[in-house]
């Protein structure tokens, strides 16, 4: 019985719905009395996480959103992916600014399951091919690509840079996957505001405070630096490396301060 449990669990994503176990031969007492204990924790009504998988250990926020969204997903419909910004959080891919607790999801157009979110759950209804969907964690979530496109689209300009230049940087997706998505759907809502922070997104930007200084130095006309690039002395020696670079003007700026060059034993 015991394997029989871990494989419920673990084939949905860390979660099983009342009726699951049920099913399996629990009663209506045993879930409440594991309840009780401690050994099933609630997730939502009627879905259910094993104690030692409910987002306690280390790595708990990526894992603790991902059992969240199991559960959600259990009563949203198997068609139904994680999305938007809960798939970000997830794929471990940085945010302009960190949601709240609600799970985002999506629901293919032509798919069974339900079309509205209930507490807590905010549900998007699109085309929603099952090339752009993956599963993480064990939950079905939609590709890095189409998890960029749909916050390009959905987002700020500055939010869909923050968000793309965390997936090129990482190498979680490539440029071409992620114009591809795009070029797939060329009437979705948003999608030229999409195709302008995709464009301007840059693998080389290393912290979304970083992405923040790009976007902000482009909306107030200033000319676009060179990136992470190599400061050298008279001799040739490598003395520090700037975020940004204006060889022209002879000006590099910083995103991180100096607290980067102090932990590198660099003063002003």
């Amino acid at each position: 019985m015991a394997s029989r449990v871990g494989e419920l669990f673990a084939r949905n994503g860390g979660v099983a719905t009342r009726s699951d176990l049920i099913a399996l031969g629990f009663s209506a007492a045993q879930i409440r009395r594991y309840l009780r204990d401690g050994l099933l924790i609630a997730k939502r009504q009627g879905v259910y996480a094993l104690r030692n998988s409910a987002g306690t250990e280390p790595a708990g926020a990526a894992r603790g959103h991902a059992l969240a969204l199991a559960a959600a997903l259990a009563r949203a419909g198997a068609d139904c992916a994680g999305s938007h910004e809960t798939a970000a959080i997830v794929h471990g891919l940085a945010l302009l600014r960190q949601p709240g607790d609600t799970i985002v999801l999506t629901h293919p157009r032509r798919g069974k399951g339900r079309r509205t979110g209930r507490a807590g759950i905010r549900i998007h209804v699109a085309e929603l091919p099952e090339s752009q969907v993956v599963h993480l964690d064990g939950v079905r979530v939609t590709s890095v690509a189409r998890t960029v496109a749909d916050l390009c689209r959905t987002g700020t300009f500055m939010a869909g840079v923050v968000v793309a230049d965390s997936a090129l940087q990482s190498g979680k997706m490539t440029r071409a996957g992620l114009d591809a998505v795009l070029a797939g759907f060329p009437h979705w809502p948003g999608v030229r505001r999409a195709r302008a922070a995709a464009g301007f997104s840059d693998e080389r930007a290393e912290s979304p405070l970083e992405s923040v200084a790009r976007v902000i130095f482009h909306q107030q006309g200033l000319p676009p630096p060179e990136l992470q690039v190599w400061i050298h002395d008279d001799d040739g020696a490598r003395v520090a490396r700037a975020d940004f670079l204006w060889p022209r003007y002879r000006t590099v700026g910083e995103a991180d301060g100096k607290l980067k060059y102090e932990q590198h034993g660099v003063t002003a």
